[in-house]
């Protein structure tokens, strides 16, 4: 359930530039995302799972204002990041 190193470092060097730049916003963004659809997927198959559930809203929260930190200092980044993460806002 968890990612890979190699997971990880693919989604980095997509989204963040190379593999080593962990820290870029985006990068963050794409993988809490990424992590945000694999939990999505284990509480569709174990809805009673409420510990989990509360994991990824504290995802979705984290993932949030990462967002609104994009879209306050990098505008067309966020329309960029967005429109190829598939996030709907």
């Amino acid at each position: 359930m968890s990612l890979t190193k190699e997971k990880k470092a693919g989604i980095f060097a997509q989204y963040g530039g190379s593999e080593t730049n962990t820290g870029s916003i985006e990068g963050q963004i794409a993988l809490l995302t990424e992590r945000i659809s694999q939990i999505s997927a284990h509480l569709q198959q174990n809805k009673k799972d409420f510990s989990t559930h509360r994991g990824l809203m504290q995802l979705v929260g984290k993932r949030r204002r990462l967002l609104n930190y994009l879209s306050k200092h990098n505008l067309q980044g966020y329309r960029g990041l967005i429109e190829k993460l598939g996030i709907r806002k």
